[in-house]
């Protein structure tokens, strides 16, 4: 029997394509169970000053501001949406770390109003300062590719650290509290939750 090595050649190229592809998991998932982002992009903004907001009021809250982002210590800003999974998983942390007393400000992405407001009043509302970016044009200025994103920004207005995905607890102690003190900056953590856990 003759083999015709033009029919058995897209076999053995699907197969070493989902061979690799396999053991490239396998490596990462390593990490990934440590919360570690393993295809994070580099931030175009840390280091650089905060972006000016313009952006639209959310009814019952405080507007949220670019003079905001100055003179407030180490602040948080966190681009959400209320049709974001993930926006809902780190809702409590979030809550949290606005509990112990990080001011916490949100910036509502491409989301409807009453579907942001639902949002809130269903999980509460941890936000100091909210606004709506319903266009998308501060996202883009702030370089925000998906949700959520998170900024962590001095108080010369300056963005120390830029966090892509959901703020967990994970991800907080794996990832956002060692990159904050490798910048010389520490968050306010409540530890008496921490304690009644273990």
């Amino acid at each position: 029997m003759k083999v015709n090595w033009l029919m058995v050649l897209p076999v053995v190229l699907t197969i070493g394509f989902f061979g690799i592809a396999g053991v490239q998991l396998m490596m990462n998932q390593d990490d990934l169970q440590h919360g570690v982002d393993t295809m994070a992009l580099r931030s175009a903004q840390e280091g650089r000053p905060a972006p000016n907001l313009e952006l639209a009021p959310l009814e019952g809250t405080a507007l949220l501001s670019r003079e905001d982002l100055e003179g407030n210590g180490l602040i948080i800003v966190n681009f959400w949406a209320s049709w974001c999974p993930p926006c809902r998983a780190e809702h409590p942390v979030l809550t949290e770390l606005a509990e112990a007393g990080n001011p916490l400000f949100g910036v509502n992405y491409r989301d409807r109003y009453d579907q942001a407001l639902a949002f809130l009043d269903e999980l509460g509302n941890p936000y100091d300062r909210i606004g709506r970016d319903e266009l998308a044009h501060n996202g883009r200025d702030w370089g925000v590719v998906a949700m959520p994103e998170t900024f962590f920004i001095n108080d010369e207005g300056v963005v120390v650290y830029h966090f892509r995905g959901p703020v967990l607890a994970r991800s907080l102690e794996n990832q956002i509290l060692p990159a904050l003190e490798a910048a010389g900056y520490t968050l306010a953590i409540d530890t008496s939750e921490a304690a009644s856990d273990s």
